[in-house]
């Protein structure tokens, strides 16, 4: 199964500024796309679901603000969580 993600919510008002977030698994991958829905991402904040402390933790791999609404990230296989992206 390849890299996965999904918007539970998108463009939610946040003053001048979008708010969007969801869900991310990276089952048999390294990582991969989000796709957030917005239009310019200015920040994106990741973190892990599970019983278990991570070993390593799935990391953002880009420079903001990202024009488009494609996060890339950097995670273990296996690894899945939640995202929160705040943009235009």
């Amino acid at each position: 199964m390849a890299f996965s993600s999904t918007k539970i919510h998108v463009r939610m008002p946040l003053g001048n500024r979008k708010l969007c977030y969801g869900s991310w698994t990276s089952p048999n991958a390294t990582g991969g796309d989000i796709t957030t829905g917005l239009n310019r991402v200015e920040m994106c904040v990741l973190t892990h679901k599970g019983a278990a402390v991570e070993a390593s933790t799935a990391v953002v791999n880009e420079t903001f603000p990202l024009a488009g609404g494609n996060v890339t990230i950097v995670a273990t296989s296996g690894d899945s969580g939640y995202y929160i992206a705040i943009g235009n």
